[in-house]
């Protein structure tokens, strides 16, 4: 396989450190990020003190390198997560991190101990090698080695395995919008080009779109999962990491056109309710009023998130009293419409020009708003689009009115 792309290269490593720091603290598990050839990229997290201990030893520490590589190359070929038990019998699991069918390199977990009797079905990744065993310090280290329930390992594993494609979508994003520029700039120098290039810019700049979602999201919910672990039993975490495993699906599943059921939005969009509602509380109630015979309607692919993102970021966080988000849908007979509406303090008519006319430069938050414009007239025509309704009084709220086609799946 030929290696076009290089881990550091791709991604930034100093947010795979953030991220991998934060995993390792919310699932209370050791992970490393290792590159093609099993080296560490990043620092250790959550390391166990067998583990720790023994890579200080260059001989061990070489076993551990070997065993890392050959853990991801098996991931690489699967796609998925390997699950597999390094030289010294440790539980860990691989999950790859590819770009085009490039492997980079993977993420690396485990180092735990499961149930026995699962455990022994569990092969080798490597022949058994027990140099480590001439090491009494090392005996006694591996003997006091935690206890995870394989149901929770694996989970662990899933959950891994859609935050790594997660951030691999979001880099390419960033080359998309690279791309955009460049082709940008070759316009002016290249005009009997312009009908081509004009398709191409409209179909990458259609993707750099869809592909956004705030980052820091992703790191406030690991954050959570990792708190929620320290004050309870795991069955309300276990709930929560799910709501979190469906959002990540979902965000991979998008068809190529861009266009998805409003079933399938509005179990984001809930599921993402469902997790804020952990984070905050009784800070936030919401309604969601959309009947089944809307749910096989296709609608652009993540069209709710920022306007949802934005009730979070301007109603519900800047003020003590309970916020409330309706989302409802209706028609007049030849055209869906979707109407999201808070009780927040409003936005003036000027603000609403600019965001509408994508003046973004004067309003935080009109960025995805005015996303969400462009999108619905590039898929569905210029006649379509949204309409922001504000009586910019306090509690008075705004209603935000998406218009699209009544298109079946």
């Amino acid at each position: 396989m030929n290696n076009k792309y290089k881990l550091h290269e791709f991604l930034d490593v100093k947010r795979l450190q953030t991220l991998q720091d934060n995993f390792s603290k919310s699932m209370m598990i050791a992970l490393v990020v290792v590159d093609n050839d099993g080296i560490p990229v990043t620092t250790p997290s959550g390391f166990s003190n067998f583990c720790a201990r023994s890579r200080l030893n260059s001989a061990l520490a070489q076993h551990c390198h070997e065993s890392d590589n050959a853990g991801g190359r098996a991931a690489m070929e699967t796609l998925k997560p390997v699950v597999y038990r390094c030289y010294c019998g440790f539980v860990e699991f691989a999950v790859p991190i590819m770009i085009n069918d490039h492997y980079l390199g993977a993420f690396i977990s485990g180092q735990v101990k499961v149930e026995e009797e699962m455990e022994q079905t569990i092969p080798y990744i490597l022949d058994n090698n027990e140099v480590w065993q001439k090491n009494p310090w090392l005996i006694n280290l591996h003997d006091n080695t935690q206890r995870m329930p394989y149901e929770r390992f694996e989970s662990t594993a899933s959950t891994l395995l859609h935050v790594s494609s997660y951030l691999v979508e979001q880099a390419h994003a960033n080359n998309i919008q690279r791309e955009l520029h460049k082709k940008d700039l070759e316009l002016t120098d290249e005009l009997r080009k312009r009908v081509e290039i004009e398709r191409s810019l409209h179909e990458a700049e259609f993707k750099a779109l869809s592909y956004q979602i705030n980052p820091h999201f992703l790191f406030n919910v690991l954050n959570t999962i990792g708190r929620l672990a320290y004050l309870e039993d795991a069955t309300r975490t276990e709930t929560m990491v799910h709501d979190f495993s469906d959002m990540m699906r979902y965000l991979l599943r998008k068809s190529n056109h861009g266009l998805i059921t409003m079933n399938h939005e509005i179990k984001y969009v809930k599921s993402y309710m469902s997790i804020q509602k952990v984070r905050m509380s009784d800070r936030f109630d919401y309604q969601c009023d959309v009947p089944d015979k809307y749910l096989d309607i296709v609608c652009p692919f993540l069209i709710l998130q920022p306007l949802v993102e934005n009730f979070f970021n301007y109603v519900v966080e800047p003020r003590d009293t309970s916020s409330f988000l309706l989302i409802r849908a209706v028609d007049d007979g030849r055209d869906v419409i979707l109407e999201v509406t808070d009780n927040g303090d409003g936005i003036s008519q000027e603000n609403i020009a600019n965001i509408l006319s994508g003046d973004q430069n004067r309003l935080k938050g009109s960025i995805g708003i005015n996303n969400i414009q462009d999108r619905l007239r590039l898929l569905f025509g210029e006649s379509y689009g949204l309409e922001i309704i504000s009586a910019h009084q306090p509690a008075m709220g705004t209603t935000i009115k998406l218009r699209f086609p009544m298109l079946q799946a």
